[in-house]
């Protein structure tokens, strides 16, 4: 039996794909959660062989949360969900530890081929995903990690920059993070010098143009 953790913000979307995946008999979903972080417990709690995670949440993308379940070395593989084939999303994904690339209007029994995939260590992308990406992916030059400014990034400076993105306060920030204020200040000064972006609003626009942020979804 394969066990699955479903991670959406949206209750609708989590309870529509706990419906597709508990029709096929080897296929179990043992968790639920509503952002990036609460994916991250689950998988800590729960050790699921798959999880199933949409690439924008709150708090916590989804590319941000497999970076850090790859960096716990557990054994649970990663599919990504997303309304966007973008490439630099792609590449994200599977740069940060994701099996699978799934595009949410294809999402009928190529769910569970992904899934089943997954849970045996293999790569299942959309077929509208350029194979140049994963091309790329896996190709010897350094490129695509050295012409992403987010590789810039610490996780911390990384989770900060998504929250300022959703349009978070310092202060807020501060409680969502459980640091000081003038912490997540130092971060923001941080950003902006290594981003050489000036204000606010160049910080809001960079975060939604590479990705950690969709204002449409």
């Amino acid at each position: 039996m394969i066990r699955v953790v479903v991670a959406d913000d949206h209750h609708l979307v989590r309870a529509g794909i706990r419906a597709l995946l508990e029709k096929a008999s080897d296929i179990e979903v043992v968790g639920e959660a509503k952002d990036g972080r609460e994916a991250v417990e689950q998988v800590v709690r729960l050790q699921p062989d798959v999880l199933l995670m949409d690439i924008a949440m709150p708090h916590l993308n989804g590319v941000q949360a497999a970076g850090q379940i790859r960096g716990l070395a557990l054994p649970t593989q990663m599919v990504i969900l997303s309304m966007y084939s973008d490439e630099v999303l792609v590449r994200q994904a599977i740069y940060n530890g994701a099996k699978g690339y799934l595009l949410k209007g294809s999402i009928t029994e190529e769910l569970l081929m992904a899934v089943r995939a997954a849970s045996r260590g293999a790569t299942y992308l959309s077929p509208v995903v350029s194979d140049v990406v994963l091309a790329d992916r896996w190709s010897d030059s350094n490129e695509t990690e050295t012409s992403n400014p987010l590789n810039q990034l610490t996780p911390r400076e990384l989770e900060v920059l998504q929250l300022i993105g959703e349009g978070h306060t310092n202060n807020a920030i501060a409680l969502a993070m459980n640091i000081s204020v003038k912490t997540v200040e130092r971060h923001r000064t941080n950003l902006m010098t290594k981003l050489d972006v000036h204000n606010l609003v160049e910080l809001i626009r960079f975060s939604i143009k590479h990705g950690l942020i969709q204002l449409d979804e």
